[in-house]
């Protein structure tokens, strides 16, 4: 067969014979090798599978909590007895937060809505931009608040209303101009039960808290300690409530899940290089005598203890390729199997290099499992070698 129609793996064999070597010597015992290789496809599939799932379910913790760690929450210090943020206080924030996101103030407090015979309670704000903190399912938020009301959903569902009802709040009607969306994001303003009024219906002057949507999680730490810095430099003024903090916890928290699972993970792995290394004895043991006359014909140490390590190798390395690639098939099936998990969360590059990492620590486990037995076998003096 002239060169240029062989193989890869032929061409690599021609070039360096101590891998055509080691490919026979393996298929000596197909039954043992492919055992020694199972060992390591259980090993790198646990690694690289528990450090995938692991990343998968901290991106979609992330990604479910949506945007709550760019909000920023200023309020009134309980230390203070003041109930409200005076302008000096508002100034400020809105210093700090300067092109790094929006500030909205807020007035706030409680009322029972009523409409059509029914009543609930619910939370009042009071702010000119609904537009920036709430997201309407029906009707238009208005990008100027001067009139109407908007509700939430859990009190549009309570009291029966839509766009273009009428509700009332301690003796004032108002017409419902839009039904907020339903949200799980973590936040302390919850739209489900509140209602959007206008600033100027609220009795008090100054705003109850200041919500600052920051452009990025990053731009949210800067301003809270900004804010801290400034107000807070010699007694608690204001309550600074940062958001972003709960998702550095939740990191915190995985990226510990991660280490142990990993952890755990390795045992398997460790396992399967003391099977490799059983595997690798036995057969230098019973291919003593062989190796006691390439000795003896003239082959050196070097050249028995690179085909020993080559045939390790090339367990390890059919081993983590296996265990690899079942772990991305698996990877791509949360998929189809788990309806919270999305494709943008599994192929990520920190999912590759957890395929990347159990492949080469399972081809180093190898090599390292069939070091001593081939340096045993590569020093063994031919005379004794071939006495059997």
């Amino acid at each position: 067969m002239s060169a240029d129609r062989e193989g890869p793996l032929a061409r690599i064999e021609r070039r360096f014979p101590s891998v055509l070597m080691a490919r026979r010597n393996l298929m000596r015992n197909r039954l043992r090798s492919v055992l020694a290789a199972l060992g390591i496809v259980i090993g790198v599939l646990a690694i690289a599978s528990l450090g995938i799932f692991g990343n998968v379910l901290q991106l979609s913790a992330t990604n479910e909590l949506g945007g709550i760690g760019n909000q920023v929450i200023v309020s009134p210090s309980s230390d203070t007895g003041a109930e409200a943020l005076d302008s000096r206080q508002l100034g400020v924030v809105e210093r700090v937060a300067q092109g790094r996101g929006e500030v909205v103030p807020l007035k706030s407090g409680g009322a029972v809505v009523r409409a059509t015979g029914s009543s609930t309670f619910a939370q009042l704000y009071g702010t000119s931009d609904p537009g920036a903190l709430f997201t309407a399912s029906s009707g238009e938020l208005p990008e100027r608040h001067r009139q109407g009301a908007i509700v939430g959903p859990d009190v549009a569902e309570s009291l029966g209303v839509g766009v273009g009802s009428m509700v009332e709040i301690e003796g004032n009607s108002y017409r419902v101009i839009a039904v907020l969306a339903e949200t799980d994001a973590i936040t302390p303003i919850r739209p489900d039960t509140a209602v959007v009024l206008p600033e100027e219906q609220f009795v008090q002057d100054r705003y109850s808290q200041v919500v600052v949507q920051a452009d990025s999680p990053e731009d949210a730490t800067a301003v809270a300690s900004g804010v801290r810095e400034r107000l807070n430099a010699r007694t608690q003024q204001v309550s600074v409530f940062e958001l972003s903090s709960i998702l550095d916890t939740i990191s915190e928290f995985f990226a510990l899940l991660n280490a142990f699972l990993l952890g755990l993970a390795s045992i398997s792995l460790v396992v399967a290089g003391v099977s490799i290394f059983n595997v690798m004895l036995m057969s230098t043991t019973e291919r003593r005598e062989e190796i006691g006359v390439l000795r003896a014909v003239g082959v050196q140490k070097a050249d028995v203890l690179r085909t020993l390590l080559v045939e390790a190798a090339m367990l390890g390395v059919v081993g983590g390729f296996v265990g690899a690639l079942i772990s991305a098939l698996l990877a791509l099936a949360l998929e189809f199997f788990v309806a919270e998990i999305s494709l943008d969360v599994i192929l990520v590059p920190g999912n590759a290099f957890y395929l990347l990492g159990a492949f080469v620590f399972g081809v180093l486990v190898a090599l390292a499992s069939g070091l001593y037995p081939a340096w045993k076998a590569a020093n063994e003096r031919p005379v004794e070698a071939l006495r059997g």
